[in-house]
């Protein structure tokens, strides 16, 4: 299973992100963290100091990320999630990385993974709407590696 841990840690590595960085993110999410908490949050599953990052903090960095890339929005800030699924973290990075369908399936596809323009659109659905399909964690772990042999400089 993909942690809320694991996710933040592979964004840090793909886009070389420092502590700095980081703190600034999820202060344009509207959440205020320390160095010390990011830390924790970083560190390796195995590690006792390692603390679990909730669905809402991840939520408010992914916001960050938003904000920061493409500049933010007039009016409120947008609210974080308390529960984030696969198919909301996808959607956020869809936003936040300005992606188009064509920019993501060649994402999947530098991880190895062929989707369809369907299937992709499919993700981004309603959870009602009878062709809605649940972004499996290998989806997102796929994309995720390909977010980071696209954005990762060396």
């Amino acid at each position: 299973m993909l942690s809320n841990n694991d996710i933040l840690r592979r964004l840090r590595y793909s886009f070389d992100f420092y502590d700095d960085r980081m703190i600034e993110l999820f202060s344009l999410g509207d959440f205020v963290v320390n160095r010390s908490q990011v830390s924790d949050w970083l560190k390796k599953d195995d590690d006792e100091q390692m603390q679990k990052l909730s669905d809402q903090y991840l939520a408010a960095f992914l916001n960050g990320l938003i904000a920061f890339n493409r500049g933010e929005k007039e009016g409120p800030k947008p609210i974080p999630e308390r529960r984030l699924t696969n198919n909301i973290i996808l959607r956020k990075l869809k936003i936040a990385l300005n992606l188009k369908d064509d920019d993501m399936i060649e994402i999947f596809k530098l991880a190895g993974t062929t989707i369809s323009k369907p299937e992709l659109s499919a993700f981004f659905r309603k959870p009602t709407h009878d062709k809605f399909r649940e972004c499996q964690d290998q989806y997102l772990r796929n994309f995720l590696k390909g977010i980071q042999l696209k954005y990762r400089k060396d």
